[in-house]
């Protein structure tokens, strides 16, 4: 028997938002969130049982996508508008891989992050964004501080995120006067399970260093309140960019520690 890919979709009777990398995180907290304030969420993954679950858990609909995968994005795309037109599409599928300095960084891990933090992110934009641009709708792109600044060790995942950042701030240049917003949430340090752990090859030891000594990160529900505060704004208002880190991080490289 094949596995699911994907779970019914009805047709909405509120706003209805898209939400990719919603198997964990910031991307599972946002769908909660939105589902808490009445929107129809469709999330997506390539996780299909943590989407299960997270549909069991809040209502939401998923389909399960490799966002790196062509074939994968187009069937999300049909599958979603099936179900009728989405208003917001929030980009936080993405990640960080290894932190070695750019004279010995691995390509091949390079080339991942760019994959998974600027192409997904375009891939889908571009899937959506003609509808959006005839009825109106929101385009969210989750960067990262990593999007404003650089540390070292950190070039690669840097890079992608410097490029996705300057997608949101091109298509808001291009599509001025058009309703569509385009709004950038830009997290600092965020204690989630998987993003260290994921940077780190699985290393517990060193994830668990990122945050040693740090009074309250952040934890994935700020950032989901931000996501959510910005599309509930009034839709003459838009948030370009909000930087949100926790006060014991003042940059990229300064953190207070206990």
């Amino acid at each position: 028997m094949s596995q699911a890919t994907s779970a019914p979709i009805s047709f909405p009777t509120s706003r209805r938002a898209l939400v990719t990398g919603a198997s964990t995180g910031i991307g599972a907290a946002t769908v909660r969130l939105l589902r808490a304030h009445g929107w129809e969420v469709v999330a997506t993954a390539r996780r299909s049982e943590r989407l299960a679950a997270l549909s069991e858990e809040t209502g939401c609909t998923w389909v399960a996508a490799d966002l790196q995968q062509p074939a994968d994005v187009a069937r999300l795309v049909e599958q979603v508008q099936a179900g009728g037109p989405v208003d917001a599409v929030i980009n936080n599928a993405g990640g960080a891989l290894g932190a070695d300095p750019v004279a010995t960084g691995s390509v091949e891990e390079w080339a991942t992050m760019y994959e998974r933090n600027v192409l997904a992110a375009l891939r889908v934009t571009q899937a959506f964004l003609p509808e959006m641009r005839e009825r109106g709708g929101d385009l969210v792109f989750l960067t990262s501080t990593a999007a404003h600044d650089t540390y070292p060790g950190g070039g690669g995942y840097v890079a992608a995120k410097h490029a996705e950042r300057i997608i949101a701030n091109t298509l808001r240049l291009e599509l001025v006067g058009e309703p569509v917003r385009v709004i950038e949430i830009a997290p600092g340090m965020v204690a989630t399970p998987e993003f260290s752990l994921n940077r780190y090859h699985g290393d517990r030891e060193r994830a668990a260093a990122v945050y040693a000594g740090v009074a309250e990160p952040l934890v994935a529900e700020d950032i989901a309140e931000c996501i959510v505060w910005a599309l509930e704004r009034p839709a003459h208002v838009n948030i370009d960019s909000l930087i949100v880190r926790p006060r014991a991080q003042a940059s990229n490289t300064v953190v207070a520690r206990d």
